[in-house]
């Protein structure tokens, strides 16, 4: 990573999927190193990742990021063959992968990617464990969030 990019993002992040927050209860966060290709790799560091629709799904003992798009550059080799929306393969120890298999079939969780980000050298991938939400609770949500918003102005406005 070059002294430019780090300096354009302080804490590594690469992207993140802010709809997961009010599409789903999160849960336990997981952190899991992916398997790329070279073209995936300098395309991150150029920042064309998209998280928005990514989820993480479970297949024959070994997890799999689905769903995310990492776009790549005009300058790529014209000898390799790039697909933008290919299955990543995630790099999680056995125990996690039971664990995370268990709670997945029996109490009907699904895996959300939620975030991307720089970890030393290497690319990780953030994922949450979630339940989906009812439209009522979207409401709820927004309704706590325009209330608290509106009380640090009620604040703001008292203190003058």
């Amino acid at each position: 990573m070059s002294k430019k990019q780090a300096t354009k993002n302080k804490n590594g992040t690469i992207a993140q999927n802010r709809k997961a927050r009010h599409e789903y209860f999160l849960e336990d966060r997981y952190e899991a190193g992916l398997a790329l290709q070279g073209w995936e790799l300098k395309s991150i560091r150029e920042g064309k990742v998209n998280l928005s629709d990514s989820y993480v799904i479970l297949h024959n003992g070994e997890a799999f990021l689905l769903g995310a798009q990492i776009q790549p550059l005009n300058s790529a080799s014209t000898h390799v063959v790039c697909d933008p929306e290919r299955s990543r393969k995630l790099l999680l120890h056995k125990r996690e992968l039971s664990k995370l298999i268990g709670l997945k079939e029996r109490e009907g969780y699904t895996l959300v990617a939620t975030a991307m980000y720089w970890k030393a050298c290497w690319v990780k991938l953030e994922f949450h464990l979630a339940k989906g939400k009812k439209s009522y609770d979207k409401r709820d949500d927004i309704k706590d969030r325009d209330w608290s918003r509106e009380k640090e102005r009620m604040m703001k406005h008292s203190k003058h």
